[in-house]
């Protein structure tokens, strides 16, 4: 298990160097000229070009990803272009913002999914079960920005309950989770359905009915246990696109995110600021990745076992030193 663990671990740095590489590879096919953007259109050619020298742009391109990559090494993802400050230092509150929003996306979108397919596993082949899908299906259809136009339409014009835009008090972040959440109940209340249906089925369970327990004790205590091993790996699935999605919904709601950080950057081509929000993104999402997998195995006991069983098999089929 602990071989598994370091392999998944070491696993994580040929695929940031790959992200980092493309990532970076873009920026230097992007049109633009950094150095006339931060000295504005009035800038003489010289003083672009004396700019240029300073920033290392003349470089070439391995050498600026080298050192760039030193850079990010030591915590250091470069200055802002349109406001001189550290990109980190810019991104790490919004980091905060974005996290919260994501989680409380990924609980409303698990919460409500479970439960919808939960009810549509017991009333299978029926109205509700089919009502159940159609309502799920829905909100997978409807895109995110249009979600959130409807729910600004709703709560912020019509009912006057919640803000339209920013996060100044604690009821900004409703509309904007509900926007990144709902789309994901059709994935969970397919998921929980399946995987509820499949453990019904099991011997374990006909025994439990055989010797007389209710059904709600069977439901709750017996199959819901081990029908919630897939939908807790569909949980890491979730977060990244839930991330993912988030620099939409955060540009609908102006909420000061990560992903509306990255946004403005584009549009204002403010390189470093944009390659240091997809990076530190990327690395978010890597960790999720492996900390799900980790928790999975551990959930998992069957998964735990083949793994333990795989490195003794590996172990013994070394061949001995003479």
């Amino acid at each position: 298990m602990f071989k598994y663990i370091i392999k998944r671990i070491l696993l994580l740095i040929p695929i940031l160097i790959g992200v980092s590489a493309i990532i970076f590879a873009l920026k230097t096919v992007t049109p633009g000229d950094p150095a006339r953007q931060i000295l504005g259109n009035n800038a003489t050619q010289e003083q672009i070009d004396e700019k240029r020298e300073e920033l290392g742009l003349n470089d070439p391109v391995l050498v600026q990803y080298v050192r760039y990559i030193g850079g990010v090494c030591h915590g250091d993802f470069g200055n802002s272009y349109r406001t001189g400050e550290p990109v980190l230092s810019e991104i790490l509150p919004r980091l905060k913002t974005s996290g919260i929003i994501t989680l409380g996306a990924v609980a409303i979108g698990a919460f409500l999914g479970i439960i919808l397919g939960i009810i549509s596993a017991l009333k299978k082949y029926t109205w509700i079960d089919s009502l159940v899908l159609v309502i799920s299906m829905f909100f997978q259809s409807v895109p995110e920005f249009v979600v959130g136009l409807v729910l600004i339409l709703v709560f912020a014009v019509k009912l006057h309950v919640l803000p339209t835009s920013g996060i100044e008090n604690p009821l900004g972040y409703i509309m904007p989770m509900l926007c990144i959440g709902l789309p994901s109940i059709a994935s969970y209340t397919r998921i929980t359905r399946s995987s509820m249906l499949e453990v019904l089925g099991e011997d374990y369970i006909r025994t439990a009915r055989a010797k007389g327990q209710t059904e709600h004790n069977i439901t709750y205590h017996h199959a819901l246990r081990n029908a919630m091993i897939p939908v807790a790996q569909s949980v890491g699935t979730s977060l990244g696109n839930s991330i993912g999605g988030g620099m939409v919904v955060e540009t609908v709601f102006g909420v000061p995110g990560v992903g509306k950080y990255i946004v403005d950057s584009i549009t204002q081509r403010n390189y470093p600021s944009i390659l240091g929000g997809a990076l530190i993104i990327a690395i978010v999402l890597v960790v999720i990745n492996l900390l799900v997998d980790i928790a999975f195995v551990l959930i998992d006991p069957r998964l735990k076992t083949t793994i333990i069983a795989g490195e003794k098999k590996q172990k013994k089929a070394k061949p001995a030193v003479a």
